[in-house]
């Protein structure tokens, strides 16, 4: 009989042991924080276009005709007449020539539009419009045409070409933005072109 009354007050006492674990661990989940939002991956901008906190500076030609603003920072070369600013998949480049007049729609269609046809990769015209800027009238053609080829990928990138041709007194000054197609650059390269200034009378 003892044995069976020890046998009845263990059992119970497990049960109470039981029933406590149980009840704490029910009290601990509730006292558990919710779990808040993921936080929110950084936006990547998409290719090739210039962030909204693109820095510009003044660049003035070499024999100080014109200036113009361009990205800060950009990688600048010279090819001749020619001055290239460069940062990964956006290029901005100017260049003059002796021109006796004015670009027209029909002139630039005739000598820039055949020369680019001829030159550039998967070419294909967009537009020849006239356009204003404060540093003057001219032609804007817009076009698309693939990218020098990637030495490491060895692939190309299909651009969207702005070319503004700005004209003074028997110079021409064409001023050539591209970046990838889809890239909205719409603010910078407006922010480019109105820049541009002719420092000689």
């Amino acid at each position: 009989m003892a044995a069976q009354r020890t046998s009845k007050r263990f059992g119970s006492i497990v049960g109470v042991v039981f029933a406590a674990t149980l009840a704490a661990s029910s009290l601990a989940a509730c006292a558990t924080p919710a779990q808040g939002p993921a936080p929110h991956s950084t936006e990547v901008s998409p290719s090739g276009d210039i962030p909204d906190n693109q820095a510009f500076v003044q660049f003035t030609a070499a024999d100080g005709s014109f200036s113009v603003t361009v990205p800060e920072g950009w990688s600048q070369t010279s090819s001749g007449s020619a001055v290239s600013f460069t940062d990964k998949l956006n290029s901005i480049t100017v260049d003059q020539a002796a021109v006796a007049t004015a670009p027209t729609i029909d002139s630039a269609t005739k000598n820039e539009v055949a020369s680019l046809s001829a030159a550039a990769t998967n070419f294909s015209l967009t537009d020849v419009k006239p356009f204003t800027r404060p540093g003057g009238d001219g032609i804007l053609i817009t076009y698309l045409a693939d990218s020098t080829v990637n030495s490491v990928t060895g692939s190309a990138t299909q651009n969207q070409v702005e070319q503004y041709l700005f004209w003074k007194g028997g110079v021409q000054v064409t001023m050539t933005l591209a970046s990838p197609k889809g890239a909205d650059n719409v603010d910078p390269w407006a922010k480019v072109t109105g820049s541009f200034a002719w420092l000689t009378k």
